[in-house]
């Protein structure tokens, strides 16, 4: 298994675009759920302002979620970044989604978390997991960040491919 460390032997030139969950990576995985069935969540500014950093070195974000609900969509709104949801396989809609756009699966990099995002990272160039993602997913990730869910974890991962834009170079 590579270290975070590892990102920053990326070239930061292969990469098409980045796919991100969205629960248990822009979020803490927790759900808030009210009196009526409401259902809120906590994500991190922090995270905004990576996804701003990405688009703004040229990066392609979207989210891809198991979850159907308003708020991955309203986030993702918010991002101005494309998201697909309610995806029972997301193995398939991921490779079939690459492949509308002309890109390479080898030239993708996912971040995921859970059970239900390693198909779909064993069949991207890069796949990378937040520090508290489950042991079987981290296993299997190319590379495990410092930083938990819904904490941080695009504004680190941010930092490192932008690092060469950041210094100019």
């Amino acid at each position: 298994m590579k270290t975070r460390e590892d990102i920053l032997n990326v070239d930061v030139h292969q990469i098409d675009m980045l796919v991100f969950d969205f629960d248990g990576v822009m979020t803490d995985n927790r759900v808030l759920v009210d009196e009526c069935g409401i259902e809120s969540v906590f994500v991190s500014r922090a995270d905004g302002m990576g996804i701003n950093m990405l688009k703004e070195a040229g990066f392609e974000c979207m989210i891809l979620s198991t979850e159907q609900n308003a708020v991955v969509g309203k986030r993702a709104e918010k991002l101005k970044i494309n998201v697909i949801q309610g995806v029972g396989n997301k193995k398939e809609v991921l490779r079939r989604y690459v492949e509308s756009r002309g890109m390479n699966l080898e030239n993708i990099l996912y971040v995921g978390n859970d059970i239900n995002d390693l198909e779909a990272m064993q069949i991207v160039g890069i796949s990378v997991v937040p520090s508290d993602a489950y042991e079987i997913v981290k296993k299997e990730a190319d590379v495990v960040l410092e930083t938990r869910g819904g904490y941080g974890v695009v504004r680190e991962l941010a930092e490192y491919l932008t690092a060469d834009s950041a210094k100019g170079e």
